[in-house]
């Protein structure tokens, strides 16, 4: 079998109560027992199964004989320590009856206070000299740190008796792992319920194969669990984490592989182009010269379209560098041969703005010909009937549309392309769910303007081929941009509507983007389903509270009462206005019947406004990088510069602070993404809970280990080539099972 020696399971018990295809299948409960543990773990670690618990590892080591920094503790979260303690009184309390127990416990230098109430019994336990692990949130009284009733595990009191001085220090020195933990479930209670579980689990077989283990120097599967949760030295656990993050990064790559070939094995309609068609109608009378890279992506398409397998393919490309053109012309290739195409947008002000923008691309005779067809939720019945029928009897060549794509009354004649605009916008379903509205698997290109660095493509998106567009079409005038550090000037942001009314003196349009509608919401514009980004959360227990958040209704009202601006025309735009009225906002900001527009996020992809020159973003640290890339991206579209303002009141060095100027550093996306995933130190890249709590990284840090990752997907994909379905790689195949269960699995080939 390659290398690969099927071991024979040993032990058994509760184990042989599982699932036969791996230990690692087998329930807690069965292992713990029916005891309350199993229960919480489940309820508070997400911990259902012994692989779940084996693969919740260490966050970090600690040892006997090293005490934690108690300087560095943060203010209002939970930590683990090991402390020594070096004072126990008990005093009575003042306001009721009963007594408080306090234990200060020392690093050396700090101290912090343990404080118990009416639990006298823990004077036998809580002695001076007695050193352990301590657990609990950080609290302040009367200007001290404390923890109020900590859990905490003391180190065996009489481990030195009878001892050498080598074995003393080696007891003082034996690693302890920490790991990640909540209130009601302390770090050395996940590490006994390991042990036990470690004590009887049975030899477990490697997915990984011998030679390629041989040639790495890794450790076997069951030796590095081991080693990982139990090590007696650092080289262990160092040794161990090796072996299994190349273990994590060899299934992933494999999985990834092994659904890009079911993709493939399916049967599409080839759509080709023809001579004298559409796109040749449409390119002769294109007014501009397509770029290098749009002409290379041009025809990485238009060759997926000819097959007659589906098209999956990911295409990314800078902000205003052109993607919607090239998909177009896809479009455009497939009406050719009666086939219909549909373009999903996050938000029903980006999808009436593709159907304005392709409208107008195509001219009135194409566009007369493909007649294209805006659906969306709030459409007025009659205008939604008209559209869903123009989309069932092929009349439609050309469907744009919301999430009510979806709907089980919007139907196609023949469905031949799926475009997904922004697709970190959607969820997993929902695309799905428009792909199989196709009789025949239609063809599917996702689009994103938020650069995706090189190791999260191939981690993510790696069963996708991947184009890239980094050309920006030429005379684009680049974008200036400035942090408006108001922790440090608070009256600067008057600076900032001034600049805002010079720029419309002299006849140009503004954006003021905020992250909420007003003081109690933030912005929701018809369910989208995660950002590029999380939000960025600023100030924390010990620091500066962080201001309210900027707000449209707030700083709306502030705008119009603001004398610089006086007579502007100023609105507001987002997620919560109706269909009809945003359209409506839109349309007059882009005729130029608005001066400044205040909104939120709803502003951030695909709104082309060539009038608007200057954007201020207020609270900017409250968005990702990539968001702030995006939203950047609105302005300078046109033959005016572009300027952006990104307001924060985050703290010089914070690094809320050192993202926003990353951002007005570099115009580059790629760069930015890259210099992000630093930043951020990503590692679970699969997904807001879109991908199935198994299939997130554990150890993989893509961050860091993007050599590693190239190496585990050519080794995968060596043996993928000579055995597709791993019949010789029992031990992989049934780890893609385990590793990556059904939901994680739809994860990754819908994403």
């Amino acid at each position: 079998m390659n290398g690969i020696a099927a071991h024979n399971h040993v032990g058994g018990g509760a184990y042989d109560q599982a699932m036969p295809d791996s230990p690692l299948d087998a329930k807690l409960s069965s292992v713990l027992g029916t005891s309350p543990t199993s229960v919480t773990f489940a309820k508070q670690l997400k911990l259902a199964t012994v692989g779940d618990l084996l693969s919740h590892y260490p966050r970090r080591y600690v040892r006997r004989g090293e005490l934690t920094g108690l300087s560095e503790l943060p203010l209002g979260e939970a930590v683990t320590i090991v402390a020594e303690v070096v004072e126990v009184r008990e005093r009575k309390m003042q306001a009721r009856d009963g007594h408080i127990l306090e234990a200060r416990i020392t690093d050396g230098n700090g101290i912090l206070t343990l404080t118990f109430f009416n639990q006298r019994f823990r004077l036998k336990e809580l002695v001076c000299g007695a050193r352990g692990m301590f657990a609990g949130k950080v609290g302040e009284y009367r200007g001290a740190l404390q923890l109020a009733h900590p859990d905490y595990e003391l180190f065996a009191a009489d481990s030195e008796n009878g001892r050498s001085e080598e074995s003393v220090e080696a007891w003082a020195m034996l690693p302890i792992p920490i790991y990640a933990a909540t209130a009601t479930v302390p770090s050395w209670r996940v590490e006994k319920a390991i042990k036990v579980v470690l004590d009887t689990l049975p030899e477990l077989t490697d997915p990984v194969p011998a030679a390629v283990r041989c040639s790495r120097k890794l450790m076997g599967f069951s030796r590095a669990l081991e080693l990982v949760h139990r090590p007696v030295t650092d080289a262990d656990w160092a040794g161990a984490r090796k072996s299994l993050r190349f273990q994590e990064a060899f299934v992933l790559q494999a999985a990834l592989l092994q659904q890009r070939a079911e993709l493939r094995s399916e049967a599409a309609t080839s759509r080709i182009a023809q001579d004298g068609g559409l796109l040749e109608r449409f390119d002769a009378v294109m007014p501009f010269t397509l770029t290098s890279d749009q002409q290379t992506v041009g025809q990485e398409i238009a060759g997926d379209l000819a097959s007659a397998t589906p098209m999956n393919r990911l295409l990314q490309g800078e902000v205003g560098s052109g993607k919607t053109l090239v998909a177009l012309r896809g479009m455009l290739a497939v009406a050719e041969s009666g086939g219909q195409s549909a373009l999903l947008a996050p938000t029903e002000v980006l999808a009436g703005q593709h159907l304005r923008s392709i409208v107008k691309t195509l001219g009135p005779e194409l566009a007369a010909e493909l007649h294209p067809t805006l659906i969306t939720g709030q459409q007025p019945i009659a205008d939604r009937r008209k559209s869903t029928l123009a989309a069932v009897s092929g009349q439609a060549r050309i469907v744009i549309g919301t999430h009510a794509l979806m709907s089980e009354k919007v139907g196609f004649f023949d469905l031949g392309l799926v475009v997904v605009d922004e697709q970190h916008r959607f969820g997993v379903e929902q695309r799905e769910a428009l792909r199989r509205k196709g009789a025949v698997p239609p063809h599917v290109l996702v689009l994103t303007a938020t650069p995706i660095p090189r190791t999260v493509a191939m981690t993510v998106f790696g069963d996708l081929d991947v184009s890239t567009i980094a050309e920006l079409p030429s005379g684009r005038i680049p974008i200036v941009s400035h942090v408006v550090a108001l922790a440090e000037h608070p009256s600067w942001i008057l600076r900032v509507w001034e600049r805002i009314a010079e720029e419309l003196a002299l006849g140009r349009q503004a954006f003021v983007v905020c992250p909420a509608i007003d003081s109690t919401v933030d912005e929701d514009d018809g369910g989208c389903e995660g950002e590029p980004d999380a939000p960025i959360p600023r100030g924390s227990a010990g620091t500066t509270p962080a201001p309210p958040r900027a707000n449209v209704t707030d700083v709306l009202a502030e705008l119009r009462a603001h004398p610089p601006l006086a007579g502007a025309r100023i609105e507001q735009l987002h997620g919560r206005l109706p269909g009809e009225q945003k359209d409506a906002i839109m349309r007059s900001f882009a005729a130029g019947e608005i001066d400044v527009l205040v909104a939120t996020t709803v502003i951030e992809v695909g709104v082309d406004v060539p009038n608007a020159s200057v954007m201020a973003v207020l609270d900017a640290d409250r968005f990702g990088v990539s968001q702030l890339h995006q939203l950047r991206g609105r302005v300078g579209r046109g033959s005016v510069p572009g300027l952006c303002l990104m307001v924060t009141h985050a703290e010089s060095e914070s690094l809320s602070r050192k993202r926003v100027e990353t951002v007005a550093a570099t115009l580059d996306g790629f760069e930015l993404a890259e210099k992000d995933l630093e930043l951020r130190q990503e590692g679970d890249v699969l997904g807001r809970g879109q991908s199935g709590g198994r299939s997130s990284l554990r150890l993989l840090r893509v961050a860091k280990d993007g050599a590693l990752i190239t190496e585990a997907r050519a080794i995968a994909e060596a043996v993928l080539g000579v055995d597709p379905q791993l019949v010789d790689y029992p031990e992989l195949r049934q780890a893609l099972a385990r590793r990556l269960d059904d939901t994680s699995r739809d994860f990754l080939a819908k994403n």
